[in-house]
């Protein structure tokens, strides 16, 4: 595939081999000449929902929030992808299990096969293809660009019902672009918050970002809000009271949820298991699956089909597999 792909395989042998990398200024200008005037060439059409899930700033939980997203959508028994494009710093492979996971190649459709991940989650992003878990990405806003725009147009993303696009923090050159090359095909923006002033005021740029691009947003996610202690049941707010249902009521945005702190969380993640798989009668899966069915009602014009009836169960007993076949015969056959 001409463009990021190949450049980037130069790229990583010309650092494997020489201290220096030196970038061509004059090519970056001309990259993005060819950018801007193939933006509005990215055609999804067989992906029915597409979120963007974004923050004022980092350290809120975006990412963790958008594969929690994903896992409950899937657990729904929807097709799901995740878009990274956090380039500078990718997590989602992590949250998943899939860190040195390669991405393939197809030569003759000039397409990138993405990443398979539990409950067949197709995944994209810029960490399958780094040398190593600590090689930094060092690229202007340029080469950002391109590689979100390859990432949303050379991808071989198939039929999805949901798409989840994991958006660095921040209003700049990322969401700039995912906003410019799928203008009028995003669903709509799903901005995470954390409690405390400083990251209520951030937030409410992120909704006014959203709004100037023109990308409606569905509403507001609170993470960390709180925690609860399993000796007393009594209820601490360690980061400060709560701010995204006040936000989401002044910015009259509907508020979608509060997802609260939990050890077993980080304990999941640090295991490449998303925390619905692992602990699934935790109370914050439960308030994620809440914020799923919220959102699959509010989709439901768009996500129509049989697939959002459809619930994956984590485990069957014996014959329950045949017993629910037998149904579905007897049912066909009537």
């Amino acid at each position: 595939m001409e463009g990021f792909i190949r450049g980037l395989n130069r790229l990583v042998k010309l650092m494997g081999s020489k201290p220096d990398v030196h970038v061509n200024v004059q090519q970056a200008q001309r990259q993005q000449i060819r950018l801007s005037s193939s933006l509005s060439n990215i055609k999804l059409s067989g992906i029915k929902v597409k979120l963007a899930v974004m923050s004022g700033k980092g350290g809120v939980g975006k990412s963790l929030v958008t594969a929690s997203l994903a896992t409950g959508f899937a657990l729904r028994g929807l097709k799901v992808g995740i878009l990274d494009a956090d380039i500078y710093g990718p997590t989602i492979p992590k949250l998943f299990g899939l860190v040195g996971s390669p991405l393939y190649y197809d030569d003759k459709r000039d397409l990138i096969i993405p990443a398979n991940g539990p409950l067949n989650i197709k995944i994209v992003s810029i960490d399958f293809l780094l040398p190593s878990e600590d090689t930094a990405v060092i690229w202007r806003g340029v080469l950002v660009g391109k590689a979100i725009e390859d990432f949303l147009s050379k991808v071989d993303w198939g039929n999805l019902d949901v798409m989840l696009i994991d958006l660095p923090p921040g209003t700049g050159d990322a969401p700039l672009t995912v906003a410019q090359a799928l203008s009028g095909q995003l669903t709509g923006s799903i901005v995470v918050s954390a409690p405390g002033d400083v990251s209520g005021r951030i937030v409410k740029r992120a909704i006014d970002f959203s709004r100037k691009v023109k990308v409606p947003v569905i509403g507001v996610i609170e993470n960390m809000c709180c925690f609860t202690c399993p000796d007393t049941g009594k209820t601490y707010y360690i980061f400060g009271e709560p701010e995204g249902k006040r936000i989401a009521e002044a910015a009259n945005v509907p508020f979608l949820g509060e997802i609260p702190l939990d050890p077993r969380i980080s304990e999941a993640n640090n295991q490449g298991i998303p925390f619905l798989l692992k602990y699934p009668d935790i109370e914050a899966s439960k308030r994620v699956l809440a914020v799923v069915d919220e959102l699959i009602g509010r989709l439901k014009d768009k996500l129509t089909g049989q697939a959002v009836k459809r619930e994956i169960r984590l485990m069957k007993l014996p014959g329950e597999e045949e017993e629910e076949s037998g149904e579905e015969n007897r049912t066909s056959s009537s």
